[in-house]
């Protein structure tokens, strides 16, 4: 992997973190073209209005100005110096009120009293500020002027989409969102992650299709779902990408399968490479493996993170800016996600040809190949294991399960014996 692959990750993060994200709207347009910029994705479009299951398609929102001030002319938060201080999706606003007809407008995080919340009112005819707790207690009995200048009216929802071909029709699913405005590690992160994968696949010889999903949360998800009915069962497997730019250990949620094709080969991984990572169960909770896993759906798709989403303080506030990810865990993530798809790609179900006792090896010169080979990087050992359970009901993964040898090491093994003929791959 290139040295600089993390810093470019991170460059592309900086130059995304100003724009104003949300589920619909300018910014994440924006934001989808400079990913264009990068990879040939597709900026697909779904009317406002849109039935999409028991969803519809909501209206866009557009916003102008958004302010409070107090008795003096003061401004107590102004959209302008932060897009977080007002709730996204706020519906328009011009009044004089008490600070109690205010307050239960006002948001703030007294875990973090120097950060500014985030806050959403996606299908809420209501309106809100966030602020840092500092600035909320130092508020004052008295009038203040809220202005809101948005707008909603119909227009289009939109998301990233590409498709990067393989030998076979069968898909690997590769989703992010793109609806969060300035938080680094809570959006971006997985965003230009994903970007940098693709793009080291394009060129390329690959087995699996490959699609990538940049899609804002829930709505985006649920939204391509319904538009693509007859794609789904091409899908194998897939991953969504979250919170994978903060120097924590990795984690992983696992499908509600929990032994698919996709969990096995992330703990195969974690087993020989992140030792201090986390695996956790399926909940109905969390980012859109929910909506790829739901029962009508029910695709085989995980969660990667590091740090788990509402496990770090800095989590949806402002504290989430670019200092909070680093080049580092960007370009580790990415390795560990193609080693995990490095696996699903060469997994496989193969026969022995030679079933009828041990094959004499060395008449072979496998004894002559391994030998000297002492690290462990390929040794007979694994041939034997490979040749003792290649009935056609073991893939590679589950004999690098049974035998705890790592999964690399059985794959050389199977490679070598396939190529003196006392294995064959099953297709089917």
């Amino acid at each position: 992997m290139e040295k600089d692959s993390g810093q470019r990750m991170h460059t592309l993060a900086e130059r995304l973190f100003p724009l104003f994200r949300s589920i619909t709207g300018d910014g994440l347009r924006e934001s989808l073209r400079v990913i264009s910029e990068k990879i040939p994705i597709e900026i697909k479009a779904v009317p406002s209005g849109t039935k999409v299951f028991d969803w519809s398609v909501p209206q866009e929102w557009k916003v102008r100005e958004a302010w409070i001030r107090d008795s003096h002319g003061n401004d107590v938060v102004n959209f302008h110096d932060h897009n977080l201080h007002l709730v996204s999706y706020s519906r328009p606003v011009r009044q004089r009120m008490s600070l109690p007809v205010l307050l239960p407008h006002l948001h703030s995080n007294p875990k973090i009293p120097d950060a500014i919340p985030y806050r959403t009112g996606y299908y809420n005819e209501d309106w809100g500020f966030c602020l840092t707790q500092n600035a909320l207690d130092q508020l004052h009995d008295g009038e203040y002027d809220v202005f809101v200048d948005t707008e909603l009216f119909d227009g289009e929802l939109n998301y990233g989409e590409l498709l990067i071909p393989g030998i076979s029709d069968e898909e690997i699913l590769i989703s992010c969102h793109c609806c969060h405005p300035s938080m680094a590690n809570d959006n971006l992160s997985g965003m230009v992650v994903a970007t940098e994968f693709a793009s080291r696949l394009l060129d390329q010889p690959l087995r699996y299709s490959y699609r990538f999903l940049f899609v804002p949360g829930t709505i985006g998800s649920i939204a391509w779902l319904a538009s693509n009915e007859s794609l789904i069962p091409r899908i194998a497997c897939g991953l969504v990408l979250a919170c994978v730019g903060d120097p924590g250990p990795l984690t992983y949620k696992r499908t509600k399968k929990q032994n698919s094709l996709i969990d096995r080969a992330v703990e195969s991984v974690f087993r020989s490479l992140c030792p201090d990572a986390t695996i956790r169960d399926f909940m109905p909770y969390g980012y859109d493996e929910r909506q790829y896993g739901s029962p009508g759906i029910n695709l085989q798709v995980g969660c990667i993170s590091r740090s788990c989403y509402g496990t770090f303080p800095e989590y949806h506030t402002s504290a989430d800016d670019m200092s909070f990810i680093t080049g580092e865990a960007l370009q580790d993530s990415l390795e560990k996600i193609e080693r995990v798809m490095f696996v699903v790609d060469q997994n496989a179900r193969h026969l022995n040809l030679k079933p009828m006792a041990e094959p004499m090896l060395g008449k072979y010169g496998l004894y002559d190949k391994t030998g000297g080979a002492k690290s462990g990087a390929f040794n007979e050992l694994a041939l034997l294991w490979v040749l003792g359970y290649s009935d056609g009901s073991n893939d590679l993964l589950a004999i690098s399960e049974i035998s705890g040898i790592d999964f690399e090491v059985i794959l050389q093994a199977a490679q070598r014996l396939t190529e003196v003929g006392l294995l064959g791959e099953l297709t089917e």
